[in-house]
């Protein structure tokens, strides 16, 4: 049954040309709660293989502007709005380059996930390590009135994040998306409004 499930989803992103299946993740989150709209400026963190830059390009359109980082290369030809970083997030070189050369960004995207040992104590350390990366990048290249959306391994950190975030936004969303694998730890965070540097 759990076999099956996974591959509607793999089977349905073949079918419409997608380079992943976790591109149904952010589709369903964007449905419901509309956190990009046409021109918009969006980072999207961890961005390959580049299913969620596929569909954030044809969200935001040709008046806005896309930018993708992962450590890994995204190979893929994406529109002329769209431009791609092969750098690492905990680099200072890179977040002094987002704010001087891209920010502010209306979005920040981050579906990044640590390389798991199965040990799941460690995993959600990691995990909350990549969230509070985002996080900290956000306070600096994040417009006032911005969205962020996280992923996280559920663990004993996440509850203290979940918190940072309600001081940091205006409304907070615990989501766990239909196309999310139902006995992975992982969940969303979507923060909504962006208090600004202020907070």
């Amino acid at each position: 049954m759990s076999y099956q499930y996974q591959d509607h989803y793999f089977e349905r992103a073949k079918k419409e040309h997608f380079l992943a299946r976790a591109v149904y993740k952010l589709q369903e989150i964007q449905n419901k709660h509309r956190l990009m709209r046409k021109g918009d400026r969006v980072l999207d963190l961890g961005a390959a293989p580049g299913s969620w830059m596929q569909f954030t390009q044809t969200v935001i359109g040709p008046s806005g502007h896309l930018l993708g980082v992962d450590l890994q290369p995204i190979e893929h030809n994406f529109a002329a709005w769209v431009v791609t970083l092969e750098r690492d997030i905990f680099d200072p070189d890179l977040v002094r380059m987002l704010e001087r050369d891209y920010a502010p960004f209306n979005v920040i995207l981050s579906d990044m996930a640590p390389k798991t040992s199965g040990i799941k104590v460690a995993d959600s350390a990691r995990s909350a390590l990549l969230v509070e990366r985002a996080m900290a990048i956000a306070e600096t290249t994040l417009a006032p009135g911005g969205h962020l959306l996280v992923k996280i391994f559920q663990g004993s950190e996440f509850h203290e994040i979940l918190l940072q975030l309600k001081r940091l936004y205006g409304k907070t969303r615990v989501i766990k998306p239909d196309a999310s694998r139902k006995n992975s730890k992982e969940i969303y965070i979507l923060a909504l409004n962006h208090r600004g540097p202020a907070a």
